[in-house]
């Protein structure tokens, strides 16, 4: 094992989401030294990488934080469980591995809301293409050559199938993608999931960081 740097051009608190995303962003540079510290352990364990397996970390206080929020009167005043991730990858080696970008028109009003225009979904949409790589392939609005790896799910169980009937009863769309230039309706989600595994952003971006 190499010994670490005396000294860091950078310092991230924490291994999750942000910081791993981070860290790989500052690694593309090659002259930096990255100093990242996580409190929690490793993703070593085999039931952060089983998607069916996700209700195991979520709920255990050594990849999970536990967190709970504050009483709330108007629902009795009890505490709603708020679990997040204590491991590198944080949430995102811990959650359910639905992967949705939300309405493209929310993106929209926080940008007129704030006057931000680069928050506007079309100023966003190059990011997040460039972040994915899609199972399915790229188009226009997804990405095929990005460090996240993302599917959309099979969705063949027959009772899916007679949830996508009862919506478009009930007279919603279908929605092929999720992600895609409509958002609303009633279809497939995608998963952060790859090969069957769960592909966090410590896999997408951390490890990577690490070579």
């Amino acid at each position: 094992m190499t010994q670490p740097a005396a000294a860091f051009d950078y310092i991230i608190i924490g291994a999750g989401s942000a910081g791993s995303t981070l860290a790989y962003r500052l690694g593309e540079d090659l002259d930096v030294k990255i100093l990242v510290i996580e409190a929690g352990p490793m993703d070593h364990n085999l039931f952060i990488h089983m998607p069916s397996a996700f209700a195991y970390p979520m709920a255990n206080p050594r990849y999970s934080w536990q967190f709970e929020a504050e009483a709330d009167p108007g629902m009795n005043n009890r505490r709603i469980h708020c679990p997040r991730g204590k491991t590198i990858g944080g949430s995102s080696s811990i959650n359910g591995m639905v992967y949705i970008r939300g309405n493209a028109e929310d993106y929209n009003g926080w940008a007129e809301q704030f006057d931000l225009p680069e928050w506007r979904y079309a100023n966003c949409l190059p990011y997040f293409r460039k972040s994915e790589t899609r199972e399915q392939g790229g188009d226009d609005y997804r990405g095929s050559d990005g460090p996240l790896k993302v599917r959309t799910g099979a969705c063949e169980n027959p009772l899916y199938k007679a949830f996508i009937e009862a919506g478009q009863e009930a007279g919603y769309g279908y929605t092929a993608d999720m992600n895609g230039h409509r958002q609303e309706g009633f279809g497939p989600m995608d998963m952060t999931v790859h090969k069957g595994r769960r592909w966090s952003t410590a896999m997408a971006y951390l490890r990577p960081a690490l070579k």
